[in-house]
């Protein structure tokens, strides 16, 4: 964890004019929490204007890419592309993660956690970038780092969700529509935990459990597309 980014600048090819601007971006709320006398900002306010910023480019870059498709499809394609999973490996891919400044409790944070950290400091530095360097700029990084993984997405069809893709595949494949029934919840109000099963007419195809219905139609849905083959 170091609070010089001059190795990171030179891995995408970026000098930032205001270093303060660069530091914010890679500035978690908690490192704050054990460093109040830092004197620092976190990133949260460059990680709502870099969000918009992302949206906005993405949105430019799928209107112009695909002058056919429906605002359903392109809301879907662009969904892909800024979703927390999808941008933290793009941050994971710049080094990020060695340069965050994090409490020490969250540095031992892996999986989910860490990719929300990891999403949102990538939006934060796409923020700073804007601040520092304009649009262009930042939309030359975006492009470098985001477009390539658009026509992977389309292809492989991983905007679509769980639910919706084994749907569509079920449609295809045997003409029926999945149906879903709750066969088992358990825990108190609070902490209620779902075991969903997803058939195919009388067939019962998967399982899958969640934190919610909808959590764990998804997880069916994932299984039941496992359980066919049809990923």
């Amino acid at each position: 964890m170091s609070t010089d980014f001059s190795d990171f600048e030179k891995k995408v090819g970026i000098v930032f004019k205001d270093k303060d601007l660069l530091r914010t971006a890679f500035t978690h709320r908690s490192y704050l929490n054990e460093n109040r006398k830092s004197g620092m900002e976190h990133n949260e306010r460059l990680e709502f204007l870099g969000d918009a910023v992302l949206e906005l480019i993405v949105t430019e870059y799928l209107f112009a890419k695909y002058p056919e498709k429906n605002e359903g499809d392109l809301t879907s394609y662009r969904s892909a592309l800024v979703n927390a999973v999808t941008l933290a490996g793009v941050a994971e891919g710049l080094g990020m993660n060695e340069h965050l400044l994090l409490s020490r409790g969250e540095t031992k944070d892996t999986g989910r956690a860490r990719q929300v950290i990891l999403a949102n400091a990538i939006e934060a530095y796409i923020g700073a970038l804007y601040l520092d360097q304009g649009y262009e700029a930042t939309k030359l990084f975006v492009s470098k780092y985001v477009f390539k993984l658009v026509d992977d997405i389309v292809s492989k069809k991983t905007w679509l969700d769980a639910k919706s893709h084994f749907q569509e595949k079920a449609q295809e494949v045997v003409g029926v529509t999945p149906s879903y029934e709750t066969v088992k919840q358990i825990g108190p109000d609070h902490d209620k935990h779902f075991t969903v099963a997803v058939f195919l007419g009388k067939e019962r195809v998967a399982e899958g459990s969640g934190k919610s219905k909808q959590e764990a139609e998804q997880s069916a849905a994932k299984a039941g597309l496992e359980a066919k083959g049809w990923e």
